[in-house]
Parts: structure tokens; C-alpha cells; sequence
């Protein structure tokens, strides 16, 4: 009788485990689409009404990203010590409340003051501050939800860019802003209710000895999956800097640029919108891979991390080398896949790797400090490159972001292996 009764939880948790992933990763893509991703779509028009320049606008979204990037800190401690169910829901109260001032703003101070809470929002939901919530429930197996996640999120992109242009077309930027409030409200705070956990790390070991499959528990049970991960040093500490700083940036850049990019390769906006909407699936698929990869080729997350940042590189080769009006739609799907591959393994990398070098024991704090470097890089980013666009051109554009991706790939390779 006993045997049956615990017999039930265990059968069940596959199901409860598919829903909460399916229920965080729609919450992440309501979040990136109604943050991150909506200025690529509604820049032009806000600065257009507001009669600024470009530059002024997205120098307000780095903004909100420099206010991402202070409270990241805090965020990660306080998600070790009380769990990341109230931090979430913050966040859908802080981007709903954002949206709507944006919705409103009639000039420069309320732009810049909606950015500012919609920043808040941000660094209080989106990956990192998710990632974090997961490892305090699950510890060190937290990586395969953190891999389902971002599965899901990978579509944000793809959801929120037609989606914001569709709702400009036919409603206009402000009403754009107070329907993208309103899902955060009626959609994303009810399954971050619902499904965010407040555990603590010390039920992360029983939750994670009852995993869905059997393979996962001779895994969990195996001598690696129980040795001891090394404390933090400084030296990896800064290559992980190193790292999320500068795919930050590049993740950051193109995010917001990629349409104008692929513009000023030559393709028109059907075709620019068209590329840049395969981002999505591109990231899906590559995570996909890399779960393949991980868990069935017995591949090392840092080896699909450093494959992962070569991407990039090889996508700014295409873009550059494929020049001309003939060659521009497909050089912008090739230069979108890539990259989208590579961005997806990249979202990975950044929560598994400081898992599996320094263990779940301080993770939120870790991933804290790692993103005020990142999204101070990313908030430089989007001020940064908009002149470089403006200024020099596609090529200076690519080098950069390039180059950038390259440091990423070394400051990788430096990275030590023993327990990875």
C-alpha cells in the first residue's frame, strides 16, 4: 500500500514538469517580445511621432538596460534566499506598468521614464532571473528545464516581431504598447502564479532524485553527477565575463538592428521582416541540437558553447561575402539562421555554464554579477551600433559584432575543462 501511494507523485511529475516548462517558456516569450524586441518594430514610428532621432529613442532603451543591469545583483541574491516566485510576478507588474507609461509618453522624460520601469521589469523576469527560480527548485538538474525553457522562449522573436508590426499597422504604436501590458497582465502573471516555485535550494536534492525518465536517474545517480563542482575563481570568473559581455552585446545588437541590417545589404522589408522572423525557429532547432548533443553524443556544454559563438562569425562571412541586390534575400535567411543557431546555444551556455563549473550553491548571485557586466554591454549595444549603422555602413557593423563573437570564442577556449 505504502509503495503504491509514492508510486503516484513520481508517475505524475513528467506531466506537472511539461506543464511548468510550458507555462514559464509562453511567459518568456510574451516577456522578450514586449521588451527586448519591440523597439526593433515600433523605433521609427515612436521616434517619428515624438520628433526625436533614432539615436535619442534607442538611447532610452539602453538606458533600460543599464537599470537591467543594476538590479541583477539583487534579483539573483534574493532569489537564492526567498526563491523567484515574487521576483516574476514583479516583473509582469513592472513591464505591464512600463508598457502602459509608454503607451502614454509624450516626450523625452516620459519616454525615458517608461524604459526605465520596463528595464526594472526585465532584470526582475526575463532568462536570467528565470533560470535562477529553476535552480532553486531543481539544483543541479535544473539544466534540462533550463534547456526546455528556452526552447519554448526561442520563439519570441518570431511571435513578437509580426505580431508588434501586424498591431502598428492596424493600431498604432501606443495601442501596440497597451495590449503588449495587458498579456502581461491577464496572460503572463497568472502562470507565473501558478507555476513559478518559492523552494529553496535544500529541495532541490528531492526533487531532482525523481526525475521523469530512468535514464535521468541512473544519470543523477552516477559518481559525476554527485562530485563536488570547484569553487569559483577569479580567473574563470572574469573568461565567463569575458563571454557574457561580448555575446551580449552581439545578441543585444541584433535584436534590435536586424531588420536595418539586412536593409542595408540591400534587402527590402518584406524580405528583412521575413529573415529576421526565422530567428526563432533557427534557436529552436539549434537547442534541440545541443540537447542531442549533451545528453545522448555525451558532448560537453562548453564544447556547443564554443561552437556556438563561431556562428556568428561565419554569418557576418556570409552577409559580407554575399553582397548585392541579387544576392540579398539569401544572404539575410543564411546570415538569420546562423546567427539564430548560434544565439540559441548562447542563451544556454550562459545558464548552464556557471551551473556546471560552481554547482547551484550561490548560482543566483553568480549569474547576478555576470549580468551587470552583460547588460551593461548590452546597453552600450544598442547606442553604439545604431551609429555605426548610421555612420559607416553594413561592413564596420559586421566586423564589429564579429570580432566580438571571436573574443567570446577565445575567452571560451581559456576556460578550464576538468569539470565540465
Amino acid at each position: 500500500m505504502t509503495s503504491s501511494i509514492r508510486a503516484v507523485p513520481i508517475t505524475r511529475r513528467p506531466d506537472r514538469q511539461l506543464v511548468q516548462l510550458l507555462a514559464l517558456g509562453t511567459a518568456q516569450v510574451l516577456a522578450w517580445a514586449s521588451s527586448t524586441y519591440l523597439p526593433a518594430i515600433l523605433g521609427t514610428a515612436i521616434a517619428a511621432e515624438l520628433q526625436i532621432s533614432r539615436g535619442t529613442f534607442f538611447a532610452a532603451f539602453s538606458l533600460s538596460l543599464v537599470v537591467m543591469a543594476l538590479v541583477g545583483p539583487l534579483v539573483g541574491r534574493r532569489i537564492d534566499r526567498t526563491g523567484g516566485r515574487r521576483v516574476l510576478l514583479c516583473s509582469n507588474l513592472a513591464l505591464a506598468s512600463g508598457l502602459l507609461m509608454l503607451a502614454f509618453a509624450s516626450g523625452i522624460f516620459s519616454l525615458y521614464a517608461a524604459w526605465c520601469v520596463i528595464g526594472l521589469g526585465m532584470g526582475l523576469g526575463l532568462y536570467d532571473a528565470l533560470f535562477a527560480t529553476l535552480v532553486q527548485q531543481y539544483g543541479k538538474s535544473a539544466g534540462r528545464l533550463i534547456v526546455g525553457v528556452t526552447l519554448i522562449g526561442g520563439f519570441a522573436s518570431t511571435v513578437g516581431w509580426p505580431l508588434s508590426s501586424w498591431m502598428l499597422e492596424h493600431w498604432g504604436w501606443r495601442w501596440c504598447c497597451a495590449a503588449w501590458a495587458l498579456l502581461q497582465m491577464c496572460v503572463a502573471l497568472p502562470l507565473h502564479y501558478r507555476y513559478a516555485s518559492n523552494r529553496r535550494s535544500g529541495d532541490a536534492a528531492l526533487t531532482s532524485t525523481s526525475t521523469p525518465t530512468l535514464a535521468c536517474a541512473v544519470k543523477l545517480a552516477s559518481p559525476e553527477a554527485t562530485a563536488q563542482p570547484q569553487a569559483p575563481g577569479r580567473r574563470d570568473v572574469a573568461y565567463l565575463c569575458l563571454f557574457s559581455g561580448a555575446t551580449a552585446f552581439v545578441t543585444s545588437a541584433m535584436a534590435v538592428h536586424l531588420p536595418t541590417l539586412l536593409s542595408l545589404n540591400g534587402a527590402t522589408a518584406a524580405q528583412a521582416l521575413f529573415a529576421a522572423t526565422l530567428l526563432g525557429p533557427a534557436q529552436v532547432a539549434a537547442r534541440l541540437a545541443e540537447y542531442g548533443l549533451t545528453q545522448h553524443a555525451k558532448i560537453r556544454p562548453l564544447t556547443t558553447a564554443r561552437i556556438a559563438t563561431a556562428l556568428h562569425p561565419a554569418a557576418c562571412l556570409v552577409l559580407g561575402g554575399l553582397g548585392g541586390l541579387a544576392a540579398a534575400p539569401l544572404a539575410g535567411i543564411f546570415f538569420a539562421l546562423l546567427h539564430g543557431a548560434g544565439n540559441g546555444m548562447i542563451s544556454i551556455a550562459r545558464g548552464v555554464l556557471p551551473l556546471a563549473l560552481f554547482g547551484p550553491v550561490g548560482y543566483g548571485a553568480l549569474t547576478g554579477k555576470l549580468a551587470l557586466f552583460a547588460r551593461t554591454m548590452q546597453a552600450c549595444a544598442l547606442f553604439a551600433f545604431v551609429l555605426i549603422l548610421d555612420g559607416g555602413g553594413l561592413k564596420p557593423a559586421l566586423l564589429l559584432s564579429g570580432g566580438l563573437s571571436l573574443a567570446a570564442f577565445f575567452a571560451l577556449c581559456k576556460l578550464r575543462v576538468g569539470v565540465l
